[in-house]
């Protein structure tokens, strides 16, 4: 018998069984790689090494856009304001019209005089307390007052009246059209006298002045505590005689403001004797220092003439003390009279 041959394993089938194989391990391996990355997906929200792993691995498939860095907007510091002390020697302008002042400070001082050589109204000597204030170092100048006529187109008294006082060859006359701009009547003029302090004004006038300055006339015990200081000068400079060298006076010339620096008082301020006579505020009393209050005195109530100080050009060497006192009715004007203003301390 012949021997039956042997069937051979068909070579198709071992491929199509190699080829299921193959399938099933890559289906298997890609279910692995899906479970890994849904189970790292649902953990990206925490810090875990995996999440950084993941947001790094994302950001390489992300446009390359750069980050908006934030710029810090810069912070407007205030700049403190320094407020300046004020004391002795404390001097500013005034805003209004750029006089110059001088700051006197808050404290007592002796008023008036006993002296042999003073008259009775100057007594009896008295200490007076007073707030601090600002005062003009120097008189009202004519240049000033024209800036505060052209502002406010006042009109001064002698205007008014048509008339004033000059002093003519050692006596004082009626100058009819004598005003502060024509000094000596018609035809004259204050051309190059800008500095010189500035005169034929009454009381009124010199209170309106002060009023559109921002300030007042100084009361009589703001002027006299000014001139003499706390230490009871004589003169404004101390207790030497005058000369010419510290005021002007015993003369028929007036001259600029400030010519006499060392004549100055003890808080710097000049022509507090000579040159012009200087309006204050108070009514006048021959009998008011033995009334006066202690503090911060401001005259009588009322009165019918107006108080000076300081003395003028036709005035001796006496006239020029701290504490002589002369009067006026409040519409007198003259040659040799002017004035300087007082402007409280804001508080």
């Amino acid at each position: 018998m012949i021997e039956e041959k042997r069937k051979k394993f068909p070579k198709w089938l071992l491929w199509v069984i190699i080829g299921v194989v193959s399938l099933c391990l890559i289906g298997s391996v890609i279910c692995l790689l899906l479970g890994g990355l849904s189970v790292l997906t649902q953990r990206s929200g925490t810090d875990s090494p995996i999440s950084e792993v993941v947001s790094e691995v994302e950001n390489i498939f992300k446009e390359n856009t750069p980050t908006p860095t934030a710029t810090a907007t810069a912070t407007s510091t205030a700049t403190p304001t320094v407020t300046p002390t004020l004391g002795l020697g404390s001097m500013r302008n005034n805003l209004f019209d750029g006089a110059m002042m001088v700051y006197i400070p808050e404290g007592e001082f002796l008023m008036g005089s006993e002296s042999t050589d003073a008259d009775d109204e100057e007594g009896p000597e008295h200490y007076v307390l007073l707030d601090a204030y600002w005062i003009y170092q120097n008189e009202v100048t004519n240049a000033q007052f024209a800036e505060f006529v052209a502002a406010t187109n006042y009109t001064t008294q002698a205007e008014i009246e048509g008339v004033s006082r000059v002093k003519i060859e050692g006596t004082f006359e009626d100058a009819f059209g004598a005003y502060w701009e024509a000094p000596m009547g018609p035809g004259s003029s204050i051309e190059g006298m800008d500095d010189f302090p500035v005169i034929h004004v009454s009381w009124e006038d010199a209170q309106a002045y002060c009023a559109w300055a921002g300030g007042r006339l100084p009361t009589e015990a703001e002027w006299e505590k000014a001139a003499r200081g706390e230490d009871a000068r004589t003169y404004p400079w101390g207790e030497a005689e005058p000369d010419f060298r510290l005021a002007n006076f015993d003369t028929d010339i007036l001259v600029a403001v400030g010519s006499f620096p060392a004549g100055a008082s003890p808080y710097g301020l000049y022509d507090m004797a000579g040159n012009v006579w200087e309006w204050v505020a108070d009514w006048y009393d021959a009998d008011y220092y033995s009334a006066a209050p202690y503090a911060n005195p401001t005259g009588p109530f009322s009165g019918t003439e107006r108080v000076m100080r300081g003395g003028c050009i036709g005035n001796s060497a006496w006239r020029l003390r701290t504490t002589t006192r002369f009067t006026h009715v409040p519409e007198y004007t003259g040659d040799f009279l002017g004035f300087r203003c007082v402007v409280d301390i804001m508080p």
